[in-house]
C-alpha cells in the first residue's frame, strides 16, 4: 500500500507534465532554429537564379539583382528574395549578377551599378521599367514585382534603402580602395 498522500501525486503528476511540456517546446524551439539557419544562402541563390541570356529572350519580366556574397545588406535580404523568387518565379525571371565577376562589367557600367544591392526591373521585352537601390522590404518589393507581372505602373520605383557601396572602376583597377567598405551611405 502506497502512503503517499493525494497532494503529493498530484503534484509529481503536475511536474511530470511541466517537464515533458518544456522539452517539447524545447525540442520545436531547437528544430525551429535549425530551419532558420539552414534556409538559402545568397550563394545558392546566385547560383540557382535564372540566366541573363534567357530572361532577355523568354518573353517574362525580369528582375534583375546586382548583389556579391560579401555585401552585407544583400546577404540580409536574401530570406526575403528566396521567399519571393517561390511566389513569384513562374511570372517573373529572377536573375542574379554578381559584381565581382567582371564579365557583368558592361551591365554595372549600362545602369550605372554603384551600390548593391541594384534592382533592375526589365519588361517582358527586356526593356528598362524601373530601378531600386538597396535594403527594400518584401513588402514594397512584392508590390512592385506584382506591378510588373501585371504590366502595370511599379508603385515604389523611387525606392532607396541601405547600401553597401561599391565602384565598376574597381573591377578594372587594382589600385583603388577597396570597394568592401560597408558603408550605409543612401545612393540616390
Amino acid at each position: 500500500m502506497s502512503t503517499e498522500s493525494p497532494v503529493n501525486s498530484s503534484n509529481r503528476i503536475k511536474n511530470f507534465l511541466i517537464a515533458i511540456v518544456a522539452i517539447a517546446l524545447g525540442v520545436a524551439l531547437f528544430l525551429g532554429l535549425k530551419t532558420d539557419s539552414t534556409s538559402v544562402s545568397l550563394a545558392e541563390l546566385g547560383k540557382t537564379a535564372m540566366p541573363l541570356e534567357v530572361a532577355l529572350s523568354n518573353g517574362k519580366p525580369s528582375l534583375v539583382e546586382f548583389y556579391a556574397d560579401w555585401c552585407t545588406v544583400c546577404q540580409k535580404m536574401t530570406p526575403d528574395m528566396a521567399k519571393l523568387r517561390e511566389k513569384y518565379n513562374k511570372n517573373l525571371n529572377f536573375v542574379m549578377l554578381n559584381v565581382d565577376n567582371t564579365k557583368w562589367l558592361p551591365e554595372m557600367l549600362k545602369y550605372r551599378v554603384d551600390g548593391i544591392p541594384h534592382f533592375i526591373f526589365l519588361g517582358k521585352q527586356g526593356e528598362t521599367i524601373a530601378e531600386t537601390i538597396g535594403d527594400i522590404p518584401r513588402t514594397i518589393m512584392a508590390s512592385n514585382l506584382e506591378a510588373l507581372i501585371a504590366g502595370s505602373t511599379l508603385p515604389h520605383i523611387q525606392s532607396n534603402g541601405k547600401t553597401s557601396q561599391f565602384s565598376t572602376s574597381v573591377a578594372t583597377d587594382s589600385n583603388q580602395d577597396d570597394p568592401r567598405s560597408h558603408g550605409s551611405q543612401v545612393v540616390n
